[in-house]
């Protein structure tokens, strides 16, 4: 009699980098007669998600391509992609003045579909165009069901999901609905109200904030524009030569976030005497960062997450030279002023919008007017199990919970969500950045590439496991 038990099944939730790749690793392992792997992603391209999903030729990756690849074994195959189908040819602003390409994120979106697009094809990996809201799990079979009415049963749930978008700053919240706030600046077309001669405010100074600057530069903004951030910390640019330096923080791991600065801070300073910048110390410490982080207690990892992450972020995620020559020319012809001030509140004055600032080191705060105010703060992690019905649906039945770090939703060192009893759940995984409170150093390639591969892994120990189990029953 032939088997009528369902395929091995893994549900996919998210197709950004994260859940293409994980897809890309089962395809490549199993048939579509051994398993069946489907991505949920509303988005017509798997592959692109927030990240990648942008046709602004100003938004470009910010790392060399050379260090980009959805194979952790095979870093140059970007790169090899780019050469095959000479998209660089018509980008000739991709190169540095030392010939190294910063392609737009685009080409890195469009790389990614295109190593999924055979599979795809194939019926190997199924794009289900539609938004899980909901998962339920009866007898350790899961049921996902879609925005637009569909379901299906899996063996395995991989949570891939996007971050968060940004929450809007308290002392924003009486101009939330003025025509002259940006409130989420990732959003497609945000920044197309914003008039040439707009006197505009950029509220954070990180990544966003710096692609959100170049692209007004870039469509002819004229306008004056303030950068702000409580610390005024400008995300970095990249040195004009690879440099590297002979540093171990794992072999003595540091059990405080401050003996950590400290190794860190003397590691730059010797790295400087030695006629270097602290940029190979920060790969360093970026190439050791999980198992630096593994080391630290929970209460250090908090302390590091309030504390240091504004600086550790400006200085790990380094802007295209592209960008910084943007932000520099601008800062030179006095077009961007970048400031250390905090929010204390907001009001519509007319047409205008009148801001209460606080400058770092004055004793009271003053006002000043924009046409417009463009909120970069970067995700609001802390209500991530809010930003989509799948995971309130989930948090609801206590199956997730919150990272107590503050950085994403809690997971075991095997990448298994931990319910909000404590017990981890083999079917269900967390993928991606989100996980980054238990791992760390989870946000930038090749980590997030290095994890989609475990997270594969993992998911196909579960395709194994059902069939293993149908041989069983065949062989009964």
């Amino acid at each position: 009699m032939a088997d009528q038990t369902p395929l091995a099944t893994i549900a996919i939730i998210g197709g950004g980098f994260t859940g293409a790749a994980v897809a890309l690793h089962l395809a490549e392992r199993f048939s579509p007669d051994k398993a069946r792997i489907i991505v949920f992603e509303p988005r017509e391209r798997l592959g692109a998600g927030l990240a990648y999903d942008t046709a602004d030729p100003v938004h470009r990756i910010n790392v060399p391509a050379a260090r980009m690849s959805i194979h952790p074994d095979d870093p140059e195959d970007f790169s090899r992609w780019l050469e095959q189908t000479e998209e660089l040819k018509a980008d000739p602003q991709a190169f540095t003045a030392e010939g190294v390409p910063f392609p737009r994120r685009q080409a890195f979106g469009l790389y990614i579909a295109a190593r999924l697009a055979p599979f795809v094809a194939s019926g190997a990996v199924e794009h289900w165009r539609s938004t899980a809201v909901e998962a339920n799990q009866v007898d350790g079979l899961w049921t996902i069901r879609t925005g637009d009415g569909r379901q299906v049963q899996a063996h395995g749930v991989v949570l891939a999901v996007s971050h968060p978008a940004p929450s809007l700053p308290a002392s924003l919240r009486a101009i939330e609905n003025h025509p002259g706030l940006v409130a989420d600046a990732t959003r497609p077309n945000a920044l197309t109200k914003v008039s040439p001669q707009a006197r505009v405010l950029v509220v954070g100074n990180g990544l966003t904030a710096a692609d959100v600057i170049a692209s007004l530069k870039e469509r002819g903004h004229r306008g004056s524009i303030l950068s702000i951030s409580r610390r005024g910390l400008r995300s970095r640019g990249h040195p004009s030569i690879e440099q590297s330096v002979a540093l171990d923080l794992t072999t003595t791991p540091s059990q405080r976030a401050s003996h950590l600065l400290n190794r860190i801070r003397q590691a730059v300073r010797e790295a400087n005497a030695a006629g270097l910048t602290w940029h190979p110390v920060l790969d360093a410490v970026r190439a050791q960062g999980q198992e630096i982080w593994k080391s630290l207690p929970v209460s250090e990892r908090r302390r590091i997450a309030r504390h240091i992450r504004p600086f550790w972020d400006v200085h790990r995620f380094r802007i295209a030279p592209q960008v910084e020559k943007a932000l520099d020319d601008a800062i030179a012809d006095g077009s961007l002023t970048v400031k250390a001030a905090s929010l204390h509140g907001a009001e519509a004055v007319g047409d205008a919008i009148r801001v209460i600032l606080k400058e770092r080191g004055s004793t009271e705060p003053g006002s000043q007017d924009f046409d417009t105010v463009i909120v970069t703060t970067g995700p609001a992690h802390g209500g991530i199990l809010q930003s989509q019905p799948l995971l309130a649906s989930l948090a609801a039945k206590g199956r997730l919970a919150l990272c107590p770090t503050g950085l994403g939703l809690l997971c075991d060192r095997q990448s298994r969500a931990l319910a909000v009893t404590g017990g981890a759940d083999d079917t269900l995984l967390i993928a991606g950045p989100l996980a980054r409170g238990t791992f760390g150093e989870l946000m930038g390639l090749p980590q997030v590439s290095e994890r989609a591969l475990f997270i594969a892994e993992k998911a196909a120990n579960l395709i194994e496991t059902k069939q293993f189990s149908c041989r069983k029953q065949r062989a009964l």
